[in-house]
């Protein structure tokens, strides 16, 4: 490239030279303006022809959105789109690894890399892009929200420019909406995969619960029978002590088989609604829990079992972890939509540092089945408020 320039401006300068000897004034000044003028261009021009010579061709910028616009147009499967990105940005800029990032939780994750190895993934907790150890990174966004980034890393002899960090910029702005769409169904895969493993544990709780408690009672009472029988002629009184531990033994097994049915669905919450079912469970909470509505009815099935379980798991949240001295759950009826909040006065967390745990994903889980959704607002030292929204159509 130095060799093209010089030997052009050399050219160039010996006609100003010539036009020195022998023109007028006019055509030396006319010689000088055309030398300054045609520096850039040549420069321009020997950069563009030795980039092609050593890298091969790349595509212009309209080119590069064009092809991104037609790739993204086309139905692809989830697992394709971002390789195909990343490779459209390798071409791009002729980086040596191109990657994109996609934000799941509290961290960017490198989604899809090209020309190298995957880089590790970097804590994000908040809304801001970390630092990434990467030549340039872009973030992408979508109506303000941080969805992922955009890295490139480049030869030490072939630097970005300035047009091929517009370039970058121009397709981290296109890129936010397919971003959050393969996060969408990330997300979904994830919850199935949640609720799958979460039934697959209640299945095993209920086979423990029936094998330790019902069944062994029952056992039990099958024994106590039979020897009541056999006492029955030779010790009249003595079968009939034991038929009353047999009737106080039936009765504890059916106490001990209505708690496993409250577990699945309790009846009361069938027969009297949500207000009574959650009052009926507050009272054995191992602090003071107050339940508060505001024209709360009866509701689908569905909508009544979200509710009550979010709430409860909300409560044994509070049990194992709040230190609070009392809590409160209040319910209320805003057009359509039935809300509830679990509130307490203990020792708070940082959602942005903590993230959910078990018991908050399975409740957004639960919730998100039916298009509801679940807030935490919490601060150390200030109490957590869990807040819960599902639509639903009313019912007598």
């Amino acid at each position: 490239m130095f060799t093209l320039v010089a030997s052009v401006l050399t050219a160039l300068y010996l006609g100003v030279i010539a036009l020195a000897t022998v023109g007028t004034v006019s055509r030396i000044l006319a010689g000088i303006l055309l030398l300054g003028v045609t520096f850039n261009p040549v420069r321009r021009a020997a950069r563009s022809l030795a980039d092609r010579l050593v890298y091969g061709r790349r595509a212009t910028s309209y080119e590069v959105l064009a092809d991104f616009s037609e790739h993204m147009a086309e139905t692809y499967a989830t697992d394709d789109v971002l390789p195909r990105m990343a490779q459209i940005l390798e071409g791009a800029t002729g980086a040596t690894t191109a990657t994109v990032w996609l934000r799941v939780g509290g961290e960017l994750r490198p989604a899809a890399t090209s020309g190298g190895d995957p880089p590790r993934a970097v804590a994000a907790p908040g809304d801001t892009l970390p630092t990434i150890p990467e030549d340039l990174v872009v973030e992408v966004r979508h109506h303000g929200e941080l969805l992922g980034a955009l890295s490139v890393s480049t030869p030490a002899n072939d630097p970005l420019d300035p047009a091929r960090r517009r370039l970058v910029s121009d397709l981290a702005s296109q890129a936010g909406l397919v971003l959050r769409n393969v996060r969408l169904i990330e997300e979904l895969k994830a919850s199935r995969q949640r609720l799958v493993a979460a039934q697959d544990e209640e299945r095993r709780r209920l086979e423990r619960n029936l094998h330790d408690g019902a069944q062994q009672q029952l056992v039990a009472l099958s024994v106590k029978v039979r020897l009541a029988q056999q006492l029955t002629s030779r010790d009249p009184d003595g079968a009939t002590a034991m038929l009353e531990d047999v009737q106080a033994d039936a009765n504890d097994a059916l106490e001990n088989l209505r708690q496993l049915a409250r577990g699945i669905y309790p009846p009361l919450l069938a027969d009297k609604g949500l207000v009574t079912a959650l009052e009926a469970q507050v009272r054995r909470a191992p602090i003071p829990v107050q339940v508060r509505d505001d024209g709360v009815g009866r509701y689908g099935q569905d909508v009544e079992a979200a509710v009550y379980f979010s709430c409860l798991e909300a409560l044994q949240n509070v049990a194992k972890y709040a230190e609070a001295s009392q809590a409160e759950i209040v319910l209320t009826n805003e057009e359509g939509v039935l809300r509830f909040e679990v509130r307490d006065d203990g020792v708070g967390f940082d959602p942005d540092r903590t993230g959910y745990g078990t018991g908050l994903q399975g409740i957004a889980d639960r919730l998100a089945a039916l298009e509801g959704s679940v807030e935490i607002h919490s601060a150390p030292g200030q109490g957590t408020t869990v807040t819960g929204s599902v639509p639903f159509e009313s019912r007598d």
